[in-house]
């Protein structure tokens, strides 16, 4: 490794026109000349950027990184001055031991690869509906608000007790909260409202538990505050990450039709094919941690105290570990991306997410086997680099009737 490492300035940078699938070229580069960089956080504090596949698995690993969000700076903002709280109770995402694992353990039973597998009936019978539903409107439809939004949302719903009535709404708050447009008080103003209606939610499943996640969390210690964090964690990372998946993975395989094809033509290949979209798209592109103590990465010593950001998206395009890493390759037979984090903190529902996608992209193109895009592919509306979660914002298709 270098003595002086290559330099990254700022972020977040686009990504290049006609390339909605890949990183931004700043972070290709970056990773060219090596898998750790420099990085200057807004207001001038010193951090590093880590873009090899390797070095960001060791660091998710290492318990010498903390999760803790108080000790995060933010990657776009300067927050110079800004004293940052710790997670609410219940976000255990941003948190370390002890207190991760004090909310994470409860759930660890409730998704389980079994579990998941069982709810399959229930997937292709949400499925199923919205796809009819598509057939009886017609084309053309976005296929963002007809398809990939509603069924993960209400699989997430369902698993969490959230009633009917309320699902619609939750839909557009988590959007609002997480989707990178939205304003400061639109943002606060969404929190409060989800805040408000999970408050709403764990009361009702103290007061006559249900067949649910969050009415069997009430049999424990966990307060109602916590309760609340847990649910919101879980409505955001179950809902929004599998919407944009199924959304994005749609358009990436409309723009590829040989891919496409052969996913039609092998449904043996699905199990393949959902690990690859995990890994091309990556629309958890980013992570952070911070330095408990100083910690030698990649040949660089990363200080105490020093925050990394970790780019998931770049690590799973690393030419070291993937064979032609920039091509979609539905019968790519090399495992273990990153789509899903790793370490403690490696995604609790990812098992959820990949039966929701073994579902979906078969039937939906089953169903419509002249599907396409309604737009140029240049008019697709994409998620800003600003959001927690990349996708696509609207995504017309159409079919012959």
């Amino acid at each position: 490794m270098s003595e002086f490492p290559h330099t990254v300035t700022a972020l977040p940078a686009e990504r290049r026109p006609g390339c909605p699938f890949d990183p931004p070229d700043e972070l290709i580069d970056a990773r060219r000349h090596g898998p750790i960089s420099r990085f200057t956080f807004p207001g001038g504090r010193p951090g590093w950027l880590v873009t090899g596949y390797d070095l960001v698995r060791s660091v998710l690993a290492d318990p010498r990184f903390s999760s803790r969000r108080e000790l995060m700076p933010h990657p776009f903002i300067d927050l110079t001055g800004v004293e940052v709280p710790p997670a609410a109770p219940g976000e255990f995402l941003l948190m370390d031991e002890p207190r991760h694992g004090r909310y994470r353990k409860p759930l660890v039973g409730k998704f389980t690869v079994r579990r998941m597998r069982l709810l399959t009936e229930r997937v292709e019978q949400i499925t199923a509906e919205h796809l009819d539903a598509m057939e009886k409107a017609g084309p053309p439809v976005d296929l963002v608000t007809a398809f990939a939004r509603p069924v993960p949302a209400i699989m997430i719903c369902e698993l969490l007790g959230v009633p009917y009535r309320d699902r619609g709404s939750f839909q557009e708050q988590i959007e609002s909260l997480l989707g990178g447009e939205a304003g400061d008080e639109e943002q606060m103003a969404a929190y409060t409202a989800i805040q408000d209606h999970l408050a709403e939610l764990v009361a009702a499943k103290r007061a006559r538990p249900t067949d649910d996640v969050l009415s069997d969390l009430t049999d424990g210690d966990l307060t109602d505050e916590e309760l609340k964090g847990i649910g919101l964690l879980l409505l955001a990372a179950g809902f929004d990450t599998t919407a944009n998946m199924l959304a994005l993975g749609a358009f990436a395989l409309l723009r590829d039709p040989a891919q496409l094809a052969a996913l039609r033509a092998d449904p043996a290949l699905t199990d393949q094919a959902v690990e690859e979209l995990l890994r091309y798209l990556t629309v958890a592109k980013t992570f952070m941690r911070t330095a408990l103590e100083d910690v030698e990465v990649g040949g660089q010593t990363i200080e105490a105290g020093t925050a990394v950001i970790l780019s998931y998206n770049t690590a799973n395009r690393d030419p070291e570990r993937f064979t032609d890493p920039h091509v979609l390759d539905l019968r790519r037979r090399e495992g273990g991306h990153l789509a899903f984090g790793h370490g403690v903190h490696q995604c609790l529902g990812q098992q959820l997410a990949r039966v929701e996608m073994r579902v979906a992209f078969p039937a939906l193109f089953g169903r419509f086997p002249t599907l396409r895009l309604a737009v140029p592919a240049e008019e697709v509306a994409l998620r800003p680099e600003t959001a927690d979660v990349y996708g696509v914002k609207s995504l017309p298709v159409t079919w012959d009737a």
